[in-house]
């Protein structure tokens, strides 16, 4: 499997090099950046004076399946730095010269097909004759080198497959996901917007939305105090000491929001929630009995992201973590991480998530605590996962700073896969804040700290559960569950009822009585996903029942009130 990962990455690094020389045949004024390839497909940067437009890429793409016919074979060459300048000096390149000086190494790297040189380390298929199924897809916009105040470039994305069948299915998936898109469903099912008067990336919950959020945030607590967890609230805004005594102010400045002044002293609003749980922890004397002391909050918190990257709800600026703090004994770790698996399994599920990937990070180059410690944090995260027989990969070095930790990755019903859940061991803070308990022989002890989050926060995955279902939500989850339809006046009384009925049941139905055609009402509830409609006509009237229609079916059946509300209590 990872050998055939790597042949694809590989095929698909090629296609960005084809699409860079096919983009030079046609537009020979541009100017070459970056094309790597990345998860499933490639991208090539490019500063041209002329603006790609769709049709463009159609050219582009018609060019480099001619390219590709003549079978040019990609030749390595390795020359010397003075050498690369020279070769693109001459053809004005100037990004290249830029990434070229930035190289350590006495030589670099080139890769050459035909009469295009690209620097590049490779590897490469054989020849353009094994590029035969790809499709470019987009042009977006991007800045060198990912800094807002170097040179806006145009990035166009492409993807490629080994056989015709894999691409045909990929596109279809990316049909299927432009109909998902939660910025576009969010806006046709009225759950959320995002408003220039307020600032890009910054949520405007809707009252479906918000209702929708208060049933995920009810589920959460509920399932928390039934674990073993107490909920905490804190504040948006702390002094700034705060955050260099946590590390943030050094360490995560570039992705905080500047300070303000209040009573001549700097305030910091929040980008993460732990110090106030650790203040909180603090607040009392902790014995080894006390642990482990589980905090949780659903905490909204601020993080300074570039405009680049905000993608509706899937990149804000301001959201809410689902998250929590464990503090326990060393001999208490591997079943508190064995718990907290276990229950993030179970909130998973419980949204329609069976599918996951577990990655197990360990110990990066750069880090604080002690080899000792690592070890057994490490071997408890491992140890976890192999008691409860749950498959995972090893990701070498892609730990934190302050401790391993095991992420899940969620995969949705196009087989996408979405990072939520994480489960982190954390030396750094306990130790910055001089946590303590008193051990078994009265002596002071530093607890370990779990941080924690199972939805990672309420906007992501509140998009995750958009594009998942379509908009088309379980019935639980459904902001209205049931819309109540009337076909004329004569039954609106019988009708109001049943609504005011079904209010009482703690089922959310709305009327709609409106004078239109049952047709013209059925198809706006469908649109709007509605689980339910009750279709009440005379004939329903005089037999005191109710005809049910689901949401994707084109029939109805007849029922009493009473049996439909079972049916939904069962759900």
């Amino acid at each position: 499997m990872e050998n055939a990962n790597l042949e694809l990455e590989k095929l698909r690094h090629s296609t960005s090099h084809l699409m860079a020389q096919a983009v030079l045949a046609l537009f020979p004024d541009t100017k070459l950046a970056i094309g790597p390839s990345i998860d499933n497909g490639f991208y090539y940067d490019f500063d041209s004076p002329v603006r790609f437009l769709p049709e463009d890429l159609v050219k582009i793409e018609k060019r480099m399946k001619d390219i590709a016919t003549n079978n040019l074979e990609f030749l390595h060459k390795d020359v010397s730095k003075q050498e690369a300048v020279e070769l693109f000096s001459r053809t004005g390149q100037k990004y290249k010269i830029e990434l070229i000086n930035d190289i350590q190494d006495e030589k670099v790297t080139l890769y050459q097909q035909g009469s295009f040189i690209d620097l590049c380390r490779g590897p490469h298929v054989k020849s353009t004759a094994e590029i035969k199924h790809f499709k470019l897809l987009s042009v977006a916009g991007a800045y060198w080198r990912g800094d807002e105040k170097r040179e806006q470039l145009q990035r166009i994305y492409g993807t490629a497959f080994f056989t015709k069948e894999e691409l045909a299915k990929h596109l279809e998936m990316l049909e299927q996901a432009k109909a998902r898109d939660h910025r576009k469903l969010g806006r046709e099912l009225d759950l959320f917007s995002i408003q220039d008067e307020v600032g890009a990336g910054l949520i405007l919950w809707h009252p479906k939305g918000a209702l929708m959020r208060k049933i995920i945030e009810d589920f959460w607590k509920d399932a928390h105090l039934k674990n073993g967890y107490s909920l905490l609230n804190t504040p948006h805004i702390a002094h700034l000491e705060l955050w260099k005594t946590s590390g943030h102010a050094n360490f995560y400045k570039e992705n905080m929001f500047s300070t303000m002044d209040v009573d001549n002293q700097e305030y910091q609003i929040k980008p993460m929630n732990c110090p106030f749980h650790i203040l909180v922890y603090k607040s009392h004397l902790r014995s080894y009995r006390d642990l482990p002391v589980r905090y949780a909050e659903l905490g909204t918190v601020y993080r300074y992201e570039r405009s680049g990257v905000l993608h509706g709800l899937m990149r804000v600026r301001g959201f809410t973590q689902d998250d929590a703090h464990i503090y326990c004994r060393p001999d208490q770790l591997e079943n508190e991480i064995n718990n907290v698996i276990q229950f993030c399994i179970y909130i998973l599920k419980t949204f329609g998530f069976s599918e996951y990937e577990i990655f197990l990070s360990t110990r990066p180059e750069k880090y604080t605590g002690e080899l000792a410690d690592w070890e057994k944090a490490t071997n408890a995260l491992k140890s976890a996962l192999e008691n409860l027989k749950l498959p995972y990969q090893v990701d070498p070095g892609e730990g934190v700073f302050y401790g391993p930790k095991i992420d899940l990755k969620i995969k949705d019903c196009l087989g996408r896969s979405w990072q939520c859940s994480t489960i982190q061991i954390d030396f750094n803070l306990p130790k910055a804040f001089q946590m303590e308990y008193m051990n078994d022989q009265s002596q002071p002890e530093q607890p370990v700290m779990i941080h924690r989050a199972l939805m990672g926060s309420l906007e992501r995955f509140f998009g995750v559960l958009i594009e998942h279902y379509a908009g088309a939500f379980p019935m639980w989850l459904a902001p209205i569950q049931v819309k109540v339809i009337t076909i004329n006046e004569k039954v609106e009384a019988y009708a109001n009822e049943i609504n005011e009925q079904l209010l009482k049941n703690e089922i959310r139905s709305e009327p709609d009585f409106r004078n239109e055609t049952l047709g013209y009402k059925i198809r706006e509830a469908t649109i709007s996903k509605i689980p339910c409609v009750i279709v009440i006509g005379e004939k329903e009237m005089q037999n005191g029942k109710i005809s049910v229609r689901q949401y994707g079916s084109k029939t109805t059946a007849e029922t009493t009130v009473d049996e439909f509300v079972k049916s939904l209590k069962k759900v």
